[in-house]
């Protein structure tokens, strides 16, 4: 009995002092990489010098005519001028841009009225106003016509008035800016009959564009080596002449691009109602685009290539238009 108590107790001994022994781990503890910060990047404002900021804002007129070339783009949302509004070509402005021959159109309703008047008052063709409208602001649309409604390209020059900043020739230089394209318009006249360098201009036939194209070029208006050649072209394309006419009371003649074969072995009656034209050239070293024609079909014709045909007319790709003139030689 004093033997069975004597190893109860011993065993109790055992177990007190295994209870009292330290923890031996049988594994490697994983190591946890101490949570660092994350550190948010905040710039720094851009100090702007007060009064520098420019507003874009576009003349309401304008603004329907690129809500109808955006709406032509949708199929079934267009309007009758569907194809004229989505078919583009490049205007040079002082920036290049993509218009469409409807936006065009549209522009000329704009401003013809005013550019006829201005004739009258000022006596610069309406022709070479609404021409150099068109090539200077990109029928409204160039940067300069929407945030400053400068749509000749005017730089500040001795203005006072209101300007904006613009990278032309040079980095950031000064552009007039107006409260509305009318005075632009009217700030275009005021310019050219104000300054003696362009006097000159104002002996010639009060219809004579051709004329004011290479005359404003030699005067220094354009720094633009092909300013009259791409003036002109505007002109004639769009027919702009008919508004010197108007103006002048004399009979407008539309220049003719193509004429109608006559078979000496048909009858006359027949003739009339054929539907094939002959394309002529304009003279040696231009062409003006008749209905069916294609950039292939002028290139053969004209033995040239079409690459060459597209650097001379500066045709970023294949489109063309019926009245454009293109130069071949």
């Amino acid at each position: 009995m004093i033997r069975k108590f004597i190893l109860f107790v011993i065993a109790i001994i055992v177990v007190g002092c295994s209870s009292n022994q330290s923890v031996v781990r049988t594994t490697r503890p994983v190591y946890k990489r101490p949570a660092t910060a994350v550190t948010r990047t905040v710039k720094k404002p851009v100090y702007k010098k007060p009064g520098t900021e420019v507003t874009v804002t576009h003349n309401p007129e304008v603004k329907k005519i690129e809500q109808k070339y955006e709406a032509a783009k949708v199929e079934g949302k267009s309007d009758t001028k569907e194809s004229v509004y989505s078919k583009t070509e490049i205007l040079e402005a002082t920036t290049r841009v993509k218009v469409t021959t409807a936006m065009v159109l549209d522009y000329i309703s704009l401003y013809k009225d005013i550019a006829k008047n201005n004739m009258v008052q000022y006596g610069i063709p309406a022709s070479i106003i609404i021409g150099q409208g068109i090539l200077e602001s990109g029928a409204g649309t160039g940067p300069l016509s929407a945030i400053a409604n400068n749509h000749f390209g005017i730089k500040c020059h001795e203005w006072t008035g209101p300007s904006v900043k613009y990278d032309d020739d040079a980095a950031q230089e000064c552009f007039r800016k107006y409260a509305q394209a009318s005075e632009s318009y009217m700030d275009h006249a005021i310019f050219l009959t104000g300054r003696k360098w362009y006097q000159p201009l104002f002996l010639l036939a009060k219809d004579d564009y051709k004329g004011w194209a290479n005359g404003l070029k030699k005067a220094g208006y354009a720094t633009d080596p092909k300013y009259p050649a791409k003036l002109i072209a505007i002109i004639e394309r769009y027919q702009l002449n008919k508004y010197d006419s108007e103006v002048l009371g004399t009979e407008y003649v539309a220049p003719v691009t193509c004429a109608v074969p006559v078979n000496p072995n048909i009858p006359k009656s027949v003739n009339s109602a054929v539907d094939i034209k002959v394309p002529i050239a304009i003279d040696s070293t231009s062409y003006q685009v008749c209905q069916g024609d294609t950039l292939y079909s002028i290139s053969k014709r004209f033995n040239i290539t079409i690459d060459d045909l597209k650097v001379k007319n500066e045709i970023l790709d294949n489109t063309i238009s019926i009245g454009q003139n293109l130069i071949i030689k």
